[in-house]
Formats: C-alpha cells, sequence, structure tokens
C-alpha cells in the first residue's frame, strides 16, 4: 500500500492565494511590481509578472511539502544549466534575503515562495497536431534531461509522490474512491491492475536514477521555425523531479503526447526511437514502457477527477482533464503485445518469433494444386472501374475463382483496395490479417496442433499456449473447452450438402487476443508477427507479395534522370485512380486536387473503351488519310471564335508553345517576343525561353535569349501596381518595353500570355489587359498568341477559354493537358493565312500529334464534357468552393487571397497581410500534412506559397467540401 502522507498528498487543495497576495510576495520578498497574472498548476499556485525588463515566475507550494524536496528542484535546474544540455532551463532566483525558498504565512497557512526565470515560448498542449518532427524532438528532449540527471544526487529526490509510476496501482487505486461513474472506476481500475501485472515481472531490470517525471506537451517549451512548426527547445516545472525508473520519464512524455494522436497510439513511435538512440534503453525497459503509459494515463484520470473534487473551480484541471481522458481511451485501446512488439521493432531490438509448430493439416483432403488464389489489390486486373466498392466484391470475385476446381482463397497479406475508403482523413485497415476460403460443404477439418476449443457463438478459437487458430463457418460439436490433440477432426464446413461453403481462417500468437481481420498500414508489419501467415496449415502459399515501393523509388533514381522530380520527398506508390480519387498501393485513396492533366478524372471507361477500340483497328501518324484527324481538327475549330479555323495538331503543351512561336516568328519576319515574368509555358527551347517562373528555373532571368523581352507581371495581388485599377500602369510597362525593342532598331514577332496568370495560382488579369496589349502588338504585325494550356478547356467553367473573361480574340491559341485526359495530346489553332506562313520554312510534322488513337482521345474527351457537364460542374461546384476557401480567410490570417475560377484556383499565404511576406516554408509543409490526410496538393509561383487547385472537373461537392474541411482541420491543427 502507498503511505499515508503520500495519499494524504493527493487530497490537498491548492495554496489559497490570491493575485493580491502574490503582488505582495512579489514586491515584499524580491522588491518586484508590474502586470501579474496567474498561471495554470494542477497543485501548486503560480503566478507570470512582467517587470518591463523580464518576466519571472513565482511558486506557490502547500508547506506540507518538504523544504529539501524544493530545495532539490531548484538544485536539479542549475544542475543542468551548468552542463549544458543544448535546452533552455529555469533559474532560481535568490529573495532579497538571500534565501531562495523562503516560508510565508497568509491568512494562517504556511506556504513556499520560489521565484524562476520565465521562458519565453508557446507550450505544445493547445498544438493538436504534432508532427513526426516534433514528436521525435520531444522524445530527444526528455533523454537530454534524463541522460543530464544521471549522474545527480540529492537527499530530497528520496521522495513520496503520488506520480511516481513505482507507485502507480496503490495510489490510482486509491483515488478511484472520488469518482461517481461507476463504469469508468471499472474500466480505470481494470487497466491499473492488468499494467501492474505485467510491469512487477521487470521491475528489477528497471533503472533507477534522477528523473525529471513531467516532461510533458505543458512543461516543453517551443519556438516557432520557419515552416511555423514548434519547436522544443526548453523545459520547465520541475516540481515531480526524484529519483525513479528512469524508463518512467519517458513513459510520462509518451502518455502526453496521445492526445494528439489522433487515435493512434504508434503515433508515439518517434519519440521512442529518438530517446532510445540518444539514451538507450535495455529490454526489460522497452517491454516495461507501454504499462507504464497505461498506468500514468489511469493515474492522471483518477488524479483529475479527485482533484476536481477538491476543487472544482481549478481551470487547470478542467482546462485539461478531457486530454486526460484521451489519454486513457488511447492508452487502453490496443492490446500490449502489439504496442510491445511496436516499441521493440522501433528500438531496432528484433526478436525472434518462435516457430509455428504444425503436426497436421487443417484441410488434408484438399489439393494444394486445386487451390485457385483471387487478387483484392489496387493492381487487381479483377477489380474494373469502381467494382472495388461493391460490398460483396471479395465473396464474388472468390466465388468465381472457385468455379473451375471448386477451391478458391484470398490472400493473406494483401492491402485490399475492397477495404479503401475515399475521403477520409485516416488510412482505412486494409491489411488481410486472415484468409477467406471457399470450398465443398461438409470439407473436414482436424486441429493442426495440440489445443483447448473455446466457442463463441459461431466463431471457433483453437488454443494452445503459443498459438491460437480462429475459424469462422465451422459446424462443430465438441464442447466448449474440449482438450484435443493434433490430427483430432474439429467439424465439417458449414453449409448444404453438395454445396459451396466458407471458412474463415486466421492464426494469432496471444492465445488472450481476438485479433482484428485487418490492419492499418501503418500497423500492419507489427501485426503480422502477432498473426503470422495460415499458409503452413494449408500446405499452399497464400502469402499475397508485399509492394516494393522503396526498392522502385531506388530504380527510378538511379535511371531516372534526376530533374524529372517526385511529389513529395516520400511518394505513395500510386497504381489506380478514379475520378478525382488516386489508391496507392497499401490501400489509401487520395483526393487528386492538383492534376489538371485528366479533366474528366481517372479511369473514364467511356474513355478506355474507346482507346482500346482505335488502338486495336489502327495508330499511326497524321501523314496517313483516316477520318479521325479531319473530324477531330473540324471540332476543335468549331469550339474557337469566327476565324481561328485551322489546326495544328501536336503531342504537348510545350510543343504547342513552341510551334505558336514558329508561327509568329513566320508569319511576321520578326523574332522578338514579349513575354510575362514569373510565366510559365513549357520545356522545349524555345517555350522554355519564354519561361521566367523562378520556380521551375531559378535563372530563368539570367539566362533568357536576347530576343525574349519579359514584360512587368501584372499581378494584382502582390505585383508593383495592385487592384482593379492597375491596368494603364501594366499596359504601360508593356509599351515603354516595345519602344525599347524599337528604338534599338528591332521589330516585334509577337506576345504570349497566359489568358489568365495560371503559374501564379489563377490571378486575373487587370481589367482590359489583353484588349489594350493586343491592340499594341497587332499595331507592329505582331501576332498574339494565347497560352490555354493550364487554364482553358472549360476548366474556369464561367468560360470555355481563358481569354473570354478578357473579351479578346487571340490570333493563336496553344492548347494540351487535359484535351487529352492524360493522352499525349496538343494544339495550336490559328487563323488560315497564319498558319500557312510556315511554308516558307517546309512542312511541319509531329510524330504522336493527330494519330488515330490521339484524335479519338480528344473527340472522346469533348464528347464526357458535353454530356456530363463537366464545364457547368467546373462553374457550380467550383464557386461552391471559392466560397469557401474564402471564408478560410475570415478566420486564419495566414490565409493571404483566394485567386481564379472554376476548377483553376490558387490560395495564397502570407506571413502579414501588408507586407504579403510569403509563407513559403509553411505552404511546403502544409502540403504534406495534406497528404497525410488524404489530399494531394503542392504549391506554385515564384515563391511556393500559393496552392494550385486544379483537381479533375468531375469533382463532387463532397469532395471539394473534403479539401477544405482537411485544409481547416491542417489550419486550426498545425502542421
Amino acid at each position: 500500500m502507498a503511505d499515508s502522507a503520500l495519499l494524504q498528498r493527493t487530497e490537498l487543495p491548492r495554496p489559497n492565494v490570491s493575485l493580491a497576495d502574490a503582488r505582495f510576495i512579489f514586491n515584499e520578498f524580491y522588491g518586484f511590481s508590474g502586470p501579474i497574472r496567474e498561471l495554470g498548476s494542477q497543485q501548486d499556485r503560480n503566478f507570470l509578472i512582467d517587470t518591463g525588463t523580464e518576466r519571472l515566475v513565482l511558486k506557490v507550494t502547500r508547506a506540507e511539502y518538504p523544504h529539501h524536496e524544493l530545495q532539490a528542484q531548484n538544485l536539479a535546474m542549475d544542475h543542468l544549466r551548468s552542463i549544458d544540455i543544448g535546452l533552455r532551463i529555469p533559474e532560481p532566483i535568490a529573495a532579497l534575503t538571500g534565501d531562495y525558498i523562503p516560508q510565508i504565512e497568509l491568512d494562517g497557512e504556511r506556504y513556499w515562495v520560489r521565484l524562476l526565470s520565465y521562458l519565453d515560448g508557446q507550450p505544445l498542449t493547445r498544438q493538436k497536431y504534432l508532427s513526426p518532427e516534433i514528436v521525435a524532438a520531444l522524445g530527444d528532449v526528455v533523454a537530454r534531461v534524463a541522460s543530464g540527471l544521471k549522474d545527480f544526487r540529492h537527499f530530497g529526490l528520496e521522495r513520496e509522490l503520488q506520480w511516481d509510476l513505482r507507485r502507480a496501482g496503490p495510489v490510482a487505486l486509491h483515488l478511484l474512491k472520488s469518482i461517481t461513474d461507476q463504469k469508468q472506476r471499472d474500466r480505470i481500475a481494470k487497466a491499473m491492475i492488468m499494467a501492474v501485472k505485467r510491469i512487477q515481472p521487470l521491475a528489477s531490470d528497471l533503472r533507477i536514477q534522477a528523473i525529471h517525471h513531467d516532461v510533458t506537451d505543458d512543461n516543453v517549451v517551443a519556438t516557432p521555425a520557419a515552416s511555423g512548426r514548434l519547436t522544443p527547445d526548453g523545459v520547465i516545472d520541475f516540481g515531480d523531479v526524484l529519483y525513479g525508473w528512469l524508463v518512467a520519464d519517458l513513459a510520462v512524455t509518451c502518455a502526453a503526447l496521445l492526445h494528439h494522436a489522433d487515435g493512434d497510439p504508434f503515433f508515439i513511435l518517434p519519440a521512442i526511437k529518438a530517446f532510445h538512440q540518444r539514451f538507450p534503453l535495455n529490454e526489460a525497459e522497452l517491454k516495461a514502457l507501454w504499462p507504464l503509459i497505461v498506468a500514468r494515463a489511469g493515474v492522471l484520470v483518477a488524479s483529475s477527477e479527485q482533484q476536481l473534487a477538491i476543487d472544482p473551480d481549478n481551470d487547470y484541471v478542467l482546462g485539461n482533464v478531457d486530454h486526460e481522458r484521451t489519454i486513457f481511451d488511447v492508452a487502453t485501446s490496443v492490446p500490449y503485445p502489439l504496442m510491445e512488439a511496436a516499441i521493440l521493432d522501433a528500438a531496432s531490438v528484433s526478436i525472434d518469433a518462435p516457430e509455428i509448430e504444425i503436426s497436421h493439416p487443417l484441410l488434408p483432403s484438399l489439393m494444394a494444386a486445386d487451390f485457385r488464389l483471387t487478387d483484392l489489390t489496387v493492381t487487381s486486373p479483377d477489380l474494373p472501374r469502381d467494382s472495388w466498392a461493391d460490398q460483396e466484391i471479395d465473396w464474388k470475385l472468390l466465388a468465381r475463382a472457385a468455379v473451375e476446381t471448386g477451391v478458391a482463397s484470398t490472400r493473406y497479406g494483401e492491402f485490399r483496395l475492397s477495404y479503401t475508403k475515399p475521403l477520409s482523413p485516416t488510412p482505412p485497415a486494409t491489411f488481410a490479417l486472415h484468409i477467406d476460403v471457399c470450398l465443398p460443404s461438409a470439407t473436414e477439418a482436424f486441429a493442426p496442433f495440440d489445443g483447448t476449443i473455446v466457442l463463441d457463438g459461431h466463431h471457433l478459437i483453437l488454443s494452445s499456449h503459443a498459438l491460437s487458430l480462429h475459424l469462422d463457418g465451422i459446424d462443430c460439436s465438441l464442447e466448449d473447452g474440449a482438450s484435443i490433440t493434433a490430427g483430432d477432426a474439429i467439424g465439417k464446413v458449414a453449409g448444404a450438402a453438395g454445396g459451396i461453403g466458407g471458412l474463415r481462417i486466421q492464426l494469432c500468437r496471444d492465445p488472450d487476443l481476438v485479433p482484428p481481420l485487418f490492419a492499418r498500414p501503418q500497423q500492419s508489419a507489427i501485426w503480422r508477427r502477432i498473426c503470422p501467415s495460415p499458409s503452413r496449415l494449408l500446405g499452399i502459399g497464400v502469402d499475397a507479395p508485399a509492394p516494393e515501393s522503396e526498392s522502385l523509388l531506388e530504380r527510378r533514381h538511379k535511371s531516372f534522370a534526376k530533374p524529372q522530380k517526385n511529389y513529395y520527398a516520400d511518394p505513395p506508390q500510386i497504381e489506380r485512380g478514379w475520378k478525382e480519387h488516386l489508391f496507392d498501393v497499401k490501400g489509401r485513396a487520395y483526393l487528386d486536387m492538383v492534376n489538371n492533366v485528366t479533366i474528366l478524372g481517372h479511369g473514364h471507361p467511356r474513355l478506355a473503351d474507346a482507346v482500346g477500340r482505335q488502338w486495336a483497328m489502327l495508330n499511326t501518324n497524321s501523314r496517313f488519310h483516316y477520318a479521325a484527324v479531319a473530324e477531330f481538327s473540324d471540332r476543335l475549330a468549331s469550339l474557337t471564335p469566327e476565324g481561328l479555323d485551322t489546326v495544328f495538331l501536336v503531342n504537348s503543351g510545350s510543343e504547342a508553345v513552341d510551334l505558336a512561336l514558329r508561327l509568329a516568328w513566320a508569319h511576321s519576319g520578326h523574332r522578338n517576343i514579349l513575354s510575362l515574368l514569373e510565366a510559365y509555358h513549357g520545356w522545349t527551347v524555345a517555350s522554355d525561353a519564354v519561361s521566367t517562373s523562378l520556380a521551375d528555373n531559378p535563372r530563368a532571368l539570367e539566362t533568357r535569349p536576347d530576343w525574349v523581352h519579359p514584360v512587368m507581371s501584372p499581378n494584382t495581388y502582390r505585383g508593383k501596381h495592385r487592384g482593379d485599377g492597375s491596368t494603364e500602369a501594366y499596359v504601360a510597362a508593356v509599351a515603354e518595353e516595345i519602344a525599347e525593342i524599337e528604338n534599338a532598331g528591332g521589330r516585334l514577332g509577337g506576345f504570349i500570355a497566359e489568358s489568365v496568370y495560371g503559374n501564379a495560382g489563377g490571378i486575373p488579369l487587370p481589367p482590359e489587359y489583353l484588349r489594350q496589349v493586343y491592340a499594341l502588338v497587332r499595331a507592329r504585325g505582331g501576332l498574339c498568341i494565347a497560352d490555354e494550356v493550364q487554364v482553358g478547356y472549360g476548366r474556369l467553367g464561367h468560360h470555355f477559354w481563358g481569354f473570354e473573361e478578357q473579351g479578346v480574340v487571340p490570333d493563336v491559341i496553344t492548347v494540351a493537358k487535359g484535351m487529352g485526359n492524360g493522352q499525349p495530346l496538343g494544339a495550336v489553332i490559328t487563323r488560315r493565312e497564319i498558319a500557312d506562313s510556315l511554308e516558307k520554312e517546309g512542312y511541319f510534322f509531329s510524330s504522336s500529334g493527330g494519330s488515330p488513337v490521339s484524335c479519338v482521345v480528344g473527340m472522346t474527351v469533348l464528347d464526357i464534357m458535353r454530356d456530363e457537364g463537366l464545364q457547368e460542374n467546373a462553374r457550380a461546384t467550383g464557386d461552391h468552393l471559392k466560397a469557401r476557401l474564402e471564408a478560410l480567410g475570415q478566420r486564419f490570417p495566414l490565409v493571404g487571397a483566394v485567386h481564379g475560377m472554376g476548377l483553376y484556383l490558387g490560395l495564397e499565404f502570407v506571413r502579414d497581410r501588408e507586407t504579403l511576406e510569403p509563407a513559403s516554408e509553411e505552404t511546403a509543409a502544409i502540403c504534406d500534412r495534406l497528404l497525410d490526410l488524404g489530399v494531394i496538393m503542392q504549391p506554385t509561383g515564384d515563391h511556393l506559397n500559393v496552392l494550385k487547385i486544379k483537381p479533375p472537373l468531375c469533382l463532387s461537392r463532397e469532395s471539394a467540401d473534403f479539401f477544405v474541411d482537411m485544409l481547416e482541420k491542417v489550419l486550426s491543427d498545425g502542421w
């Protein structure tokens, strides 16, 4: 039992000290005055004073706590400061008398008082989301403190404290009497008993030293990094320092992290790994860690309930009680064997699992050659279109596979697409820890090892000390509790005579555990150790091959040219798409908000069928005579203003821009081209030459050929001239550049610009800008090129072409990307006389441009856009999406502006709405966090501080709302 003095301390209220009392103490004992406010504490009183030159913390403690314990706390801080552990530590400050711990009396009560320096920064408690890097940093912080204290000695550390996890069981049970909710009291009691039971056999191997014992998100001070993330760099509140189990220090930190974990206890593993790297734990300590975390959670909840019974107005406890209940819920949500294995794995401690001993086949009458295996993965050819969404698809495919021989099985260890969840912020459990077998009913099953029968309804368990076999679909005549030996009959597969039955098979190494049928991908490697493959039961390999994402990425880096970048530093392996959704090889669904190439959406069956038909008949080049090239060219010309009647078909936007520039040169007879700063037009020599986006080429401005003349970016948000009234100033800048060309004896060949400033995030050009610039250019014989590769073709919703928003008609249109829905397809549309000018330079030819397959693709895309109303959807869904994004700007100062229209939007992040300082690092971190939440998003703009929002035009309102909800979650919870 815990000592009576210890138990009495748990019932003490906080000191009865007011702000007026604190002001008196500050002035009389320390000579300080200034604004004062109270800080939170569970059993002390803490006050912050701002003297004008520094900020200090006054700690008031009940006299029941011995002086030497408080002295030990002060000396522990001094010790860590003296050895410099790379962290900020408070400095104890003496009173005017020179005493560091004077005693005072207020209203007949005696208290100890101390003054400490205040550490500027923020605690992590209210930061709901902590990145893996911050979690790891917290693990490193507690390791630094523990390592620094390992040689610290003081008799005041030999203390009796309710938080000492060596006494957790008795303390928690004592505190339970204050909990009136019987169900909650029973939950805590059961959890504490199980935790203590697992700790006791390990206790003798747990090292004891001086520990802080309260390095929590409340007591770690953090400062913002460039990304906006808080970086832990200071530790406060040494009130719980004592001699205790070393591993308990880490357990306290990990328990505090669980209320940030969003229900996933694996969230703490980076902290454990970081601690172990700096201050290695022994095997017993690693095995005791999770039970200690559960014990800490139980004590936290019980203590808060008890403290509220004593002090119901304690705002500090009231503010933390929900967090502590969450900590307890997460800590008790998973089995001990899972977390023990995960912790050992995080510490790179390999524990070899014993070999599975199978003495008799489970289904000896079945022949291995008769087994047919289903494929339910993301790459399965048997899951066309969205058939994976059919809740019965697994059994349907299993039954189909069994037609040939009467026997078929699903595969163990496969990530099933059929269990994916689109629009989910967390990865679903897709990893199969079992198999389902379709086989003749009445097939007899036999015990593969000695064990005891456990019956739970229709669920049968054959349990031994080292292994359990879980079966569903067996008719068993044995009694519950019957002992059987290997080779004894268990029962027969249920089902009508002569029919087909289904048998579910699962193994588990823990006889006390009823394992889940599926595991989340991030937990699958650990669950696989607990629930091994049933292949040996059947005498046939039923394991699915593991994804090889890492080795594939290594092969890509080895053979694929480095300038061809990935999205993300650690990219998911995407192998399937459907509409606006993408799926990785582990069954995780992502909302694709960035892919303007697939304008229809991914995997459109009508397009796939059309391509298949045409490819089976003919695919060649446009120098041959066939119907598709004529039909598609005529169709494209009909979509443009009158006079733009002639089409070149090419294979990309870069090639289209390159050709458009050649047309301008050939028709005008001059090479000088005006382009806009911050623009991007392509990767060929000519299209790259007119591209000045620093995000795409940091040396863009210093590497332009002399025929390229960039003009001021008409960015109405952050440009030199802002707002709708900026048109004249920006047009004047173009006129000045033209004058410079002419003064140097040159002539103008043309002007190229996106009709909407796509690369800057969809910023509209100033009103009348193109109309006035086009007039200047045409007056000098130049051609006006509208680059519609990104913004045109219905994406803006309100207009089919971007130039329509400006009320102009260009001389040349370039288009690509969405017009092929991923097929290499682009076009240049112009007037006949301009196209004919190219004859002076010979004929034009593009190997893939205008091929039969490409033309069929192009026509089918247009048919689907018309039939499914995709431009209208871009308008309606885009307007809804923009309105919701603009609403975020009312709540979050980081949101500077929402640009664009339809489904070409840009959300610009700034650190200051006056200076418009780009929030580049924050934007990158937000994109990474969105990926965790199931959203594909990337930054754009010269400062990479704009979310370029350009999803497939089939984007549903539900998906648009999910995107904004996830973005709101990131902005609210942190990144």
